[in-house]
């Protein structure tokens, strides 16, 4: 695969993701389920990557994302945090994340 000289964000602990102008999730009344909508793409993710999603507001750290999860799932952070990086490194290395870094 051609890397057309574009390098690979790493997300990580510090990184603040969110959904670019291109990418929406929606919840599809018809099917009852959430989809995420992408220039030439349809996903439909499982609940707990929803849940991943709607904390990638821009605003909030991975760490904080995970702080979030780990409460909601009651569920330990050391635990929950590889998922969620790995999750979210996939989608940004699909475009269908974008990430900053808190300053």
């Amino acid at each position: 695969m051609m890397n057309h000289g574009r390098s690979r964000l790493q997300v990580t602990k510090d990184s603040c993701p969110f959904l670019p102008p291109h990418v929406h999730l929606r919840f599809d009344d018809l099917r009852s389920k959430w989809v995420v909508l992408a220039p030439e793409k349809v996903l439909w993710p499982d609940d707990i990557s929803v849940d991943i999603l709607n904390l990638c507001n821009g605003q909030a750290t991975v760490t904080e994302i995970v702080d979030g999860l780990a409460k909601d799932y009651d569920a330990p952070q050391d635990q929950i945090r590889p998922d969620v990086l790995g999750f979210l490194q996939e989608w940004c290395d699909k475009l269908l994340i974008h990430c900053e870094v808190r300053q």
